[in-house]
């Protein structure tokens, strides 16, 4: 079963992280698998191990972008022959719809999540260019029926688990942090529906001495950097990593306080090293943490996620037994077998059988 995966790019963000580990692992399910994409770090390690990777450019918000991304991703189909294509995202569904024209191949789309107020303009969309919607999670999978979305097919996201290249001791030396100093990660890009201001705010609000890692870079890296100034390196701006397994092994616990999510991969993977987390309550992280693994915050609130973060970051007995539920929950609720056993199941049901 030839699958062409379709997303924007191939950086360090969940979607990404996922679709770099279904590609990976596609062969061992009868897959033979290609990704067209914008281009990053994940689609060259696709490459190197022998996937297919084809340059898609960036659809911006014009239809000449659109335009462009769908030409692109037509002459990939051309090129790879898909049985089948597997779009992530809204913006890569429509790309994908317009570049398959007229309709020769299913299309289905991995509906990762949007902000609140725009999943009735994405339900609009996937209606009218998805063969089937995927959501990673089932709150995500209730908002899209919500706004009007007829039965969405639910496969929560799971975690392709990698380990640190090098030890924990190796990574702190190496970014200046002492062995015992406590240190919180936050995995995410620098734009505003990741909501690091109010992470900055509860910080600030945070009794002891302890690190902040702040791992991706995005539009608003400037104006964080400007704020943090007042935190005399308990704030650290990491870049762009490609070595998130080792800067997991090097925290104690991660931190994401987005306004929304659909199930984050960041979250995942953070229970697949044994580390806890302080989270917002949106998407389907509530549903993740219910039998453990850390804290769930209230969006927008730094005073709760500072309370949050000193429970788990300060005491050490809190912290082991939450990343022990951490692990226990990812191991028996989000394993990659289960995954691709479910998107091999759909992806062959919709082509009428195994190819």
């Amino acid at each position: 079963m030839r699958v062409l995966h379709v997303i924007s790019e191939m950086g360090s963000g969940g979607a990404e992280t996922l679709v770099a580990g279904m590609a990976a692992r596609g062969q061992e399910y009868g897959w033979v698998s290609a990704v067209a994409s914008g281009g990053g770090f994940r689609a060259d390690g696709l490459a190197a191990a022998d996937v297919a990777t084809f340059p898609v450019p960036l659809a911006r918000r014009s239809k000449l972008g659109v335009l462009r991304s769908a030409a692109a991703v037509r002459r990939a189909s051309a090129r790879f022959r898909p049985d089948v294509v597997l779009a992530h995202n809204v913006g890569a569904s429509l790309v994908s719809r317009l570049a398959l024209l007229p309709r020769r191949r299913p299309l289905l789309t991995v509906f990762h999540g949007v902000a609140d107020e725009d999943f009735p303009a994405a339900a609009r969309i996937l209606r009218h260019t998805a063969d089937r919607v995927v959501a990673v999670s089932p709150a995500t999978a209730a908002r899209l029926a919500e706004a009007g979305l007829k039965a969405p097919a639910e496969i929560h996201n799971a975690v392709f688990a990698q380990p640190p290249v090098f030890g924990r001791a190796e990574i702190r030396a190496s970014l200046g942090v002492s062995g015992e100093t406590p240190v919180a990660v936050c995995l995410a890009r620098l734009e505003p529906q990741k909501r690091h201001d109010v992470l900055l705010d509860a910080w600030a609000r945070l009794d002891g001495d302890a690190v902040l890692w702040l791992a991706g870079d995005g539009s608003l890296r400037g104006e964080l950097e400007r704020r943090a100034e007042a935190f005399d390196g308990r704030v650290r701006f990491l870049g762009t990593r490609e070595d998130g397994p080792d800067l997991l092994a090097a925290a104690d616990l991660t931190v994401l306080t987005s306004d929304w999510e659909g199930l984050p991969l960041a979250v995942l993977e953070s229970m697949a090293a044994a580390r806890p987390v302080v989270a917002t309550d949106v998407g389907g992280v509530r549903g993740v943490l219910s039998g453990g693994g850390g804290l769930v915050v209230p969006p927008g609130d730094p005073v709760a996620t500072a309370e949050a973060l000193g429970a788990l970051l300060f005491d050490p007995g809190a912290r082991e037994l939450a990343a022990a539920e951490a692990l226990r929950t990812v191991q028996r609720d989000y394993d990659p077998h289960t995954l691709m056993k479910a998107y091999d199941e759909l992806l062959r049901t919709t082509l009428g059988g195994p190819r």
